[in-house]
């Protein structure tokens, strides 16, 4: 009987219908389009629309794409990639179309799926306008798309036609990402649609009350109280569980607003990072003169705030995210197409990236697309980047529209679960609160911010956020108010946690998120900058030419250290990878935190240059760590050491405790956490903890003993953590040192905090000399001791602590040396630092040795930034006449409390006690003396300011 019913429903549509149901014709625009660019905004007054225009262009595409425009001869800019052709104005693109006779009778729609502003004309009569930039442009031009033959004009203007704060900041507009280029990308396109369809169609998933609903707009109402027949149809697409959702109804019109509830059966499935589980629904209406149909792709799922952290489905989750620029080095714009975003989300995925968010920009449909089938949860942005202010109408005008248009095309998706208003924002918090009430007035399927790190964290959250995404909550800025472990020195002392604190594993952001009621993540986490690899400058074989990068090489060979480039680049970047682990881990050792957002995984172009990625600006892998390992302490079970140290002497005991961030999908019982101590790969000592904790959280395993006295000193072993039966684990470096003994100064040795002349002609004579210099004497020829890789860009952040009256960066990028140096015989050191040189290079004012020329390399070397480019040292040597001098830019007699200062200082004492101490750079006493005494020449250096300060 219910098969005859719905036999007899569908017969009763199709016959009211008239037609086959969802008759709808597209018409591909893309092809060859008559083109003019207009510099000098002649082109209305003159009636343009009307005329050929003398060139032509390929669309999809931008100017830049099709070399259009003005040839960029300014090679000078380190600021960001350069563009090879650059346009800002109104351009005029043209194309003469031909309309069938079937579509006669049809609404005709024309669709820009992404551009800037624009006006559009058909044959010669104006069509509208539309300064959209989130979202598709859509022009109905039923009234002027008749059969036969038309002349269609869009103007597209990427010049003032946004407010000035959008085009000056917004990471859809600014040079330093896409590039404000002038095109249309994407879908070009005319629809036929029936004289009634479907032109709305929103998706309203509720697990809580078992339903999904469905609610569309009609483009018109033919009659009023009509029956309408409609039938909803979902099916399971992305798995190999079949789940079909199905109704069909018969409703009495009364408005062009239509909603059905579609019941979840038994079997419904869920859609989540874990199970990224999608439906297809086809919606079918059809009654007197309606006959239309149409699908959306759509998934199940409940995002929202559970205490201080995100729930899906119910399911406590943390958001490792990634921020997102809108980086595009080929085409200089934005990925249209679901295949890329599916490439760079599943490179992010092999990372362990969960999340996506976009800085002051909204991404495409194709992006949200990809999101959806990969279980990626993503926060899109306003285009703003600055100040909001109540008098500024035009401004919140524009914003209220992106956002209200944004909500209206995207929100089916089931990717999109938070929304923020913008990047860094100050100015009036009543606009804020303005736009956000609007928002979740319109929709209420994602979670609301009134932007990312407003006011930069000082002013805290407000009343109507649904999260905190900041780098501090409010307070005296000291440590225990921030909510990353990495910082300017421009806003805060000494860098922050990481810098500024003896290593350890213990501390984290408890006393910050325990002062907020709602979710805390935190914001841009890390950058931790890295020398540029120049072998990626080949790369470049799209519109945006690497010249910066060609700059910065040129710099380094004009101070003869361009063949140092690799090791510069690979001893920085191993080092940034364990900042970026420290920074995470801190945030997974957090009670109740809810995520971060790296800044970045990826290199970012801009802000004169800021190569703060493990991955370059391609998404390609530096090669400094390999997915997997990266993983470890990035992923949705983290197992984390916690202890106060990573040194120790031999004959210490060493106390630690055992955690498991469990943020996967499912509690984990019965399984054991085995911990292992390696020494040159062998186990020399292991355990074995029951695990039996909950999903979500961070959850206390148990306290373990390491035996280091089994590890054969000095020595950098590994603490290695592994669930059994899983892929997770996690591992950590100790260094354990020969036990705390009086340090034995060799008689043949002197060691000296300064270079008397009878020293100095004792060491002309033959005497060797460990030379302590007395630091606060030398700081004009020197620079300051950073432990961690200089903060996000150096040119950047020295303008902006001039300005505010900060002390500056020391701005450099860790050390670089050679293992295998005789002089570490008895202290374990890799290529670049590691945990165990903290007090020593903090303690440190590296020389600057740009006078020693003839390819001198220090022992231990600093590496510079790309601005200055100083050749420095920490740990160097010279033969001076007969004598041999070795200089130590760190005082290791003030540091004999920690293990590996004395460590360090006794390999330094056996090394020169030795045959293998013989230095083969010569140096007069006259050239000794200048190193320390002629004055270092600044290196030019232009300003580059920053809105959020």
């Amino acid at each position: 009987m219910r098969k005859l019913q719905l036999l007899l429903f569908a017969l009763i549509a199709v016959l009211l219908g008239g037609c086959k149901a969802g008759s709808k014709y597209e018409m591909s625009l893309a092809g060859i389009w008559s083109f003019q660019s207009d510099s000098t905004n002649v082109g209305e007054q003159q009636a343009w629309f009307s005329v050929q225009l003398n060139d032509h262009i390929n669309l999809p595409g931008t100017m830049d794409n099709r070399k259009k425009g003005n040839l960029n001869t300014h090679h000078k800019e380190t600021s960001n990639l350069s563009r090879e052709y650059y346009y800002v104005g109104k351009a005029w693109y043209s194309k003469t179309i031909e309309i069938p006779t079937y579509w006669k009778d049809r609404n005709i729609l024309l669709t820009l799926e992404r551009t800037k502003p624009t006006k559009v004309w058909v044959d010669n009569d104006w069509a509208g306008a539309s300064d959209d930039i989130s979202t598709k442009q859509v022009y109905d031009l039923t009234s002027r798309m008749t059969p036969g033959t038309h002349k269609l004009t869009i103007m597209v203007d990427n010049g003032n036609a946004v407010p000035a704060a959008v085009m000056a900041n917004s990471h859809a507009y600014v040079e330093s990402t896409q590039t404000n280029w002038n095109g249309i990308i994407g879908d070009i396109k005319l629809e036929a649609r029936p004289k009634v369809y479907i032109s709305d169609l929103q998706i309203y998933p509720s697990i809580e009350q078992k339903k999904v609903e469905v609610q569309f707009t009609l483009s018109s109402l033919p009659k009023q109280h009509q029956t309408l027949y409609v039938t909803l149809y979902a099916n399971a697409i992305n798995t190999e569980k079949r789940s079909v959702l199905k109704i069909q109804k018969e409703i009495t019109l009364e408005g062009n607003k239509v909603t059905v509830d579609l019941p979840l059966e038994d079997n419904y499935l869920t859609w989540s990072e874990y199970e990224p589980n999608l439906y297809k629904l086809l919606v079918r209406i059809s009654g007197e003169k309606i006959n239309d149909e149409q699908t959306k792709v759509f998934g199940i799922r409940d995002f929202k705030v559970k205490g201080t952290q995100f729930a899906i489905n119910g399911k406590t989750v943390f958001l490792r995210g990634k921020h997102d620029a809108c980086v595009f080095p080929l085409t200089a714009h934005v990925a249209m197409d679901v295949k890329t975003w599916q490439h760079y989300f599943r490179i992010a995925k092999s990372y362990g990236i969960n999340h996506y968010r976009f800085h002051s920009w909204c991404p495409p449909e194709a992006c949200f697309e990809a999101a959806d089938m990969e279980g990626i949860y993503l926060q899109p942005e306003l285009p703003i980047w600055g100040s909001l202010n109540r008098r500024d109408s035009t401004l919140t005008a524009f914003l209220l529209k992106e956002g209200e248009h944004i909500q209206k095309q995207y929100s089916n998706h089931a990717s999109f679960v938070m929304f923020s208003l913008g990047n860094e924002l100050s100015g009036d918090k009543a606009v804020m609160e303005r736009l956000v009430t609007n928002f979740r007035e319109q929709d209420n399927r994602h979670l609301f911010s009134s932007g990312s790190n407003n006011f930069l964290g000082y002013q805290g959250y407000d009343t109507w956020d649904d999260f905190f995404t900041t780098c501090r909550i409010p307070g005296d800025n000291s440590r225990k108010t921030h909510t990353r472990g990495s910082f300017s020195f421009a806003d805060a002392d000494d860098g922050g946690y990481i810098n500024a604190t003896y290593p350890n594993t213990v501390m984290n952001f408890d006393s910050a998120v325990a002062h907020c009621a709602v979710p805390v993540i935190s914001h841009e986490t890390g950058q931790f900058q890295i020398y540029p690899n120049y072998e990626q400058i080949k790369k470049y074989t799209g519109n945006l030419k690497p010249w910066n990068l060609e700059i910065f090489r040129k710099r380094l060979e004009d101070v003869g250290m361009a063949d140092q480039a690799k090791a510069f680049f690979e001893a920085s970047g191993k080092w940034a990878v364990e900042l970026y682990r420290a920074d995470i881990e801190m945030d997974l050792r957090t009670k109740g935190m809810a995520g971060f957002q790296l800044l970045d995984l990826q290199d970012y172009p801009g802000q004169g240059s800021a190569y703060v990625g493990i991955l370059d600006a391609f998404m390609d892998s530096k090669g400094l760590i390999e997915p997997k390992k990266f993983k470890e302490f990035c992923n949705q079970v983290v197992p984390m050491l916690i202890t106060s140290n990573l040194t120790y002497y031999q004959n210490e005991t060493m106390k630690a405790e055992v955690k498991i961030a469990n943020y996967s999908a499912e509690e984990i019982k019965g399984k054991h956490l085995i911990w292992q101590l390696l020494s040159d790969s062998s186990v020399v000592d292991d355990g074995v903890l029951d695990v039996n904790i909950e999903q979500g959280g961070l959850f206390f395993i148990g306290n373990i003993t390491p035996d280091i006295s089994k590890v054969k000193a000095p020595k950098k072993a590994t603490l290695l953590l592994r669930l059994d039966g899983t892929e997770y684990r996690n591992s950590y470096p100790i260094w354990v040192f020969e036990p705390a003994y009086e340090i034995q100064v060799p008689e043949g040795v002197k060691v000296t905090h300064q270079l008397t002349k009878s020293l100095l002609s004792e060491l002309k004579n033959g005497k060797k000399v460990l030379y302590f210099p007395n630091l606060d004497k030398y700081k004009e020829v020197t620079v300051g001791g950073l432990f961690q890789t200089d903060y996000w860009n150096y040119r950047m952040f020295k303008t902006i602590s001039e300005r505010v009256k900060r002390p500056e960066s020391p701005g450099t990028m860790g050390i670089l040396t050679d293992p295998e140096h005789p002089l570490f015989n008895s202290f374990t050191t890799d290529a670049y630092t590691n945990w165990q040189w903290y007090p020593m290079v903090k303690n440190s004012r590296p020389l600057i040795l740009d006078q020693v020329k003839n390819g001198y390399k220090p022992i231990v070397q600093v590496i510079d930034n790309i601005e200055r480019n100083h050749k420095l040292g920490l740990i160097f040597e010279f033969s001076i006449e007969k004598g041999k001098l070795l200089v130590c830019m760190t005082d290791l007699e003030s540091q004999e409390k920690y293990p590996e200062a004395r460590q360090l200082y006794n390999s330094i004492l056996t090394y020169m006690n030795s045959d293998a101490f013989n230095p083969t750079y010569q140096l007069t006493d006259e050239e000794l003396n200048k190193l320390f005494t002629a004055p270092v020449k600044a290196k030019e250096m232009g300003k580059l300011d920053n809105i959020s300060y």
